[in-house]
């Protein structure tokens, strides 16, 4: 009786872990791979950006990056890739117009940021794309930098200025558009310090940005590109092969920073 009751736990503490492994590989992140001459880079995708991870996937399982170039390299910033134009491209064509025909909403996270090797989506200037809505199939992968305390104080002073030309442009437009619906008269001597006026008590009662702790402590150790946070999505991350985007950061390039050696890729579930 007592080998039968033995017995009878050894099998539940075997269906317990079988179960428990079965959950781990459920949850276990799935892993890419971009292939270049320069050597392998292994990435994940987010679950917190599932558009465009969705998405991506889409066109991996397609195909569609396959030979495609990273046609655009900037040391210590980024190297861009996933124009479809730039297959079999000819020396000296501009590139980085091309995509699949669509634009995806942006998705931010405040818990995702432009670290050194994320992958995000490129897109066009907030002028033409105010909704800051990502290309189809463009993507860069962050190079970036490590930034000393005076070098964060720059990229917040950047950001806060930003954000107060935004607000006082917004301000600058409701005023023409009131006098457009009243037939008053545009006066710019009276719109803009009244704009600029309303700017500031906005952005005062709101605060001055600043780089979150945590963030901080990522941009001045592995390093990245900060000024981007929260304007482009990032949507994946490489986790092996941090070397290859030093390498292709390295390239030479022409006045576009286009390699002046291709530099072709291939992305594959791994």
């Amino acid at each position: 009786m007592k080998k039968i009751v033995l017995l009878s736990v050894v099998i539940s503490m075997f269906i317990v872990s079988c179960q428990f492994d079965s959950s781990k590989k459920k949850t276990k992140d799935q892993l890419y791979k971009i292939e270049t001459e320069y050597g392998n880079m292994i990435f994940k995708l987010y679950d917190a950006t599932p558009l465009h991870k969705e998405n991506f996937i889409k066109l991996i399982e397609q195909g569609y990056f396959d030979d495609l170039l990273f046609h655009r390299v900037i040391d210590g910033f980024m190297i861009q890739g996933g124009d479809p134009n730039s297959r079999n491209a000819e020396e000296g064509i501009m590139l980085g117009n091309g995509g699949p025909g669509y634009t995806i909403p942006a998705e931010f996270d405040d818990t995702i940021f432009h670290k050194r090797g994320v992958i995000a989506a490129a897109r066009k200037g907030d002028d033409e794309n105010p909704e800051m809505r990502s290309a189809g199939s463009q993507f860069y992968i962050v190079h970036g930098k490590v930034f000393t305390d005076e070098d964060i104080e720059k990229v917040e002073d950047r950001i806060n200025a930003s954000k107060l030309e935004k607000l006082t442009s917004k301000y600058i437009e409701e005023a023409k558009n009131e006098a457009y619906n009243t037939g008053g008269i545009i006066d710019y001597q009276i719109i803009l310090p009244e704009a600029r006026k309303k700017a500031e008590e906005e952005f005062k009662s709101e605060g001055y940005f600043k780089i979150p702790e945590n963030k901080l402590k990522v941009y001045q150790t592995l390093g990245g590109t900060p000024h981007l946070d929260n304007a482009y999505t990032v949507f994946g991350e490489v986790i092996e092969g941090l070397e290859v985007i030093d390498k292709i950061a390295l390239a030479q390039t022409d006045e576009r920073d286009r390699p002046v050696k291709d530099i072709k890729m291939k992305i594959s579930k791994l």
